[in-house]
């Protein structure tokens, strides 16, 4: 079996074959340099929620003021919960259709002022890819007042924080930096992308590595280091 045909192949236990999805990159190498690669892979969890966090127009916080994340570029430097700002090494993004019916992935639109004052600052439109720092609040009385990294759906209510499903395309993006952080994003702390240590255990070989390989700066999934802060308990992904 070629590669191609790997990984369209179904997982295991499934007859299904998948859809396949363009995927960009743009990293940062050692010397410095940039890099800008496209992918095609399957559209399964585990590659879309590598591309599918901040939509096109979000703003995210930086040394020197913000910046839409459709400029960022590999190299840049964002800030970080901890207080010390991380260097941008990796940019995923990718075109979506939220609206469409062989693969429904809705926006979340959360309304200025949701969280707190300025939290965020105006609405803040993400994809199913991005979490909160935020503690959803069935867990509050667990975390001894520590911050858990969340899904930014499970705060969906109808009123304050929303789900949109545009007909159009849409394109969203995710990043990494040196180590995994929330950031701020239009006066959120959201998570960089991290797939979790467990993220690879339920596709083939041929999609684990095709997924490892969008990432230059790892080579293995511990690679991606510690979590910053905690997530929050979900529901495991799968295809």
């Amino acid at each position: 079996m070629n590669v191609s045909a790997a990984l369209r192949a179904p997982l295991k236990g499934t007859e299904v074959a998948r859809p396949m999805r363009t995927f960009d990159v743009a990293s940062l190498r050692a010397d410095g340099s940039r890099s800008v690669s496209t992918f095609k892979a399957p559209a399964l969890p585990l590659f879309e929620s590598a591309f599918s966090a901040f939509a096109h127009g979000v703003n995210l916080a930086t040394p020197s003021g913000t910046i839409p994340v459709e400029d960022l570029l590999p190299g840049d430097w964002v800030n970080t919960s901890s207080g010390e700002p991380a260097q941008v090494v990796w940019i995923g993004s990718s075109n979506f259709v939220p609206a469409d019916t062989g693969r429904r992935m809705p926006l979340v639109r959360v309304m200025a002022d949701s969280f707190g004052q300025a939290r965020p600052s105006s609405f803040l439109t993400v994809g199913q890819g991005a979490r909160l720092l935020q503690t959803p609040p069935h867990l509050r009385g667990t975390t001894g007042g520590s911050g858990m990294l969340t899904p930014v759906s499970a705060f969906v209510d109808g009123v304050n924080v929303i789900e949109v499903t545009p007909p159009t395309q849409i394109r969203l993006f995710h990043i990494c930096l040196t180590r995994h952080a929330a950031v701020d994003v239009g006066g959120m702390m959201m998570e960089t992308f991290h797939p979790g240590m467990n993220a690879t255990r339920n596709v083939s070989h041929a999609q684990r590595d095709m997924f490892l390989s969008m990432f230059p700066h790892v080579s293995h999934i511990t690679d991606f280091g510690p979590l910053a802060h905690p997530r929050a308990p979900e529901v495991e992904l799968v295809g």
